[in-house]
């Protein structure tokens, strides 16, 4: 049996607190809890021995022992935390942060809900194996209207509709395009823009599948018009073109935008000078509750205008009409993203408010894709 005596236990005691003392870092400081204090330590070993002494021993050194383990136990905490401070210190001492300097700038800003909505119709309308042409904001009469089969009395062409430039000494009178169209006369006439010039002296022919993405300019402001707004059109010409081929694409087009297989659709006759015939397209939704569900419902909203390509445009664009035929039609961007994101008011659109954009606005790292997702 070890021996017990007072002068042992205070060697014992005495040797328990240097150890711990000592210690340099954490691991250090666990081994010596565990010689000292473990199943096998020297501590536990003793009192393991109490039940071979006389009551009268127990009575002395049971207190003794017990008195120690606490001490070492209180030692061995005391050393942990001097230990910790000293690493954390250290860590702070080589970690130094030097708070004077600007902090790295904040990514502001976020994609307006137009051009989400834009980039949404191109990447769908590219699926489809249609391309992207543009043009200029500022057109003439011939590529606004003439080229169109507006009649010169047209209502269009007044100052009430249009927004005209002052004339000048020399050129045409010039003016803010009311449509995109002009865009698809520039697209079939591009290689040599002269009114009777025919593709075969232009040296190209159809087949022709554009989208026309871009600002569109009319005297109107409400809730739901404003003076500057956004279009995207779409021109097919080929051979054999029928009202199905329109009809097809625009169903396609609408259930993949608003991110449904439940579309019905109605094509209303209509009249528009650059197609015969000339439709309206509505889809079927629902308006209860205070919200627009497109798919569902005894509802119907108009979305779009379209039809096939009037025989005159064609021959003023120099495409034979006996033996080509197209269709075209005509959406409002920013009305369709109010309609998709619930945005209540197409003013606001417009209003330059960093709330309003944080609060419809889109992350630029989220592209529109249709394999991954377009919203």
């Amino acid at each position: 049996m070890t021996d017990l005596s007072p002068k042992a236990l205070d060697q014992l005691e005495a040797e328990a607190l240097t150890m711990v003392s000592t210690t340099a870092d954490a691991a250090a400081l666990e081994a010596a809890r565990v010689a000292l204090l473990g199943k096998q330590g020297r501590i536990s070993a003793l009192l393991g021995q109490m039940g071979g002494l006389s009551i009268e021993d127990r009575k002395t050194v049971g207190p003794r022992l017990n008195g120690i383990r606490d001490l070492v136990t209180g030692a061995i905490a005391d050393r942990k935390a001097a230990l910790d401070s000293a690493a954390l210190d250290a860590r702070l001492a080589a970690e130094k942060v030097d708070l004077t300097l600007p902090a790295p700038p904040r990514r502001k800003g976020s994609v307006h809900p137009t051009m989400q909505a834009m980039d949404e119709m191109v990447a769908i309308f590219a699926e489809m194996g249609f391309s992207v042409a543009e043009g200029p904001d500022i057109e003439d009469d011939f590529h606004n209207f003439t080229a169109l089969n507006f009649p010169p009395r047209h209502p269009a062409r007044e100052m009430h509709d249009t927004f005209f430039f002052k004339p000048g000494p020399y050129g045409t009178p010039k003016l803010l395009r009311t449509h995109t169209s002009p865009v698809q006369v520039r697209t079939m006439r591009r290689t040599n823009d002269k009114p009777a010039a025919s593709w075969i002296a232009c040296g190209r022919e159809p087949p022709i599948r554009i989208v026309v993405p871009g600002r569109t300019y009319r005297m109107d402001s409400d809730a739901t018009h404003t003076p500057m707004f956004h279009q995207i059109e779409g021109l097919v010409i080929d051979k054999a073109i029928h009202m199905g081929h329109l009809k097809w694409t625009l169903e396609t087009f609408v259930a993949r935008y608003f991110e449904t297989d439940e579309v019905t659709a109605r094509f209303r006759p209509h009249h528009f000078p650059f197609t015969e015939p000339s439709a309206e397209m509505d889809i079927g939704c629902d308006r209860s509750g205070g919200e627009l569900k497109i798919g569902q419902g005894s509802d119907w909203l108009e979305i779009l205008g379209c039809g096939m390509v009037h025989p005159n445009v064609l021959k003023n664009c120099g495409i034979d009409p006996d033996v080509y035929q197209g269709f075209a039609f005509g959406l409002g961007v920013d009305r369709l993203a109010m309609l998709k994101y619930g945005i209540p008011d197409l003013r606001d659109m417009f209003a330059s408010d960093v709330r309003w954009l944080a609060h419809y606005g889109f992350s630029a790292f989220q592209a529109p894709n249709p394999a991954s997702g377009l919203s």
